[in-house]
């Protein structure tokens, strides 16, 4: 075997390797808690304790807790407007404008509202 077939092999031996655990981190980030939770998409963790979430750890206090969303937030559509832009509601908030800033794409935005509309 010569240094170039050497080379094809081991590059191949390693997408096989490598290729399920991408997809099963593409998996945890095509989820609603998976981008809630992640540091660079929803980051909710950050502000928004999570009380119903054992895998909430971590938890920040400037926003309020994401519990009891559905009294708060009767109508799933306006939840979702707070997530894609709260300064709308509130211009002094520090919340970021997920939505409007592109900070997470439509199909995101849907996924972290299923996921904090069960909270």
């Amino acid at each position: 075997m010569n240094a170039t077939s050497t080379l094809t092999m081991s590059l191949l031996v390693a997408m096989t390797i490598i290729n399920p655990v991408m997809a099963a981190d593409a998996e945890v980030a095509l989820d609603g808690r998976g981008l809630a939770f992640d540091k660079n998409k929803g980051n909710c963790l950050a502000c928004h304790a999570i009380p119903n979430d054992p895998k909430a750890v971590s938890p920040g206090d400037i926003g309020p807790a994401l519990i009891g969303i559905k009294s708060r937030y009767p109508d799933r559509a306006k939840l979702r407007a707070q997530i894609w832009d709260a300064t709308a509601n509130n211009p002094k908030t520090s919340m970021p404008p997920f939505g409007r800033n592109k900070i997470l794409t439509e199909a995101e935005l849907d996924l972290v509202t299923d996921y904090i509309y069960g909270m």
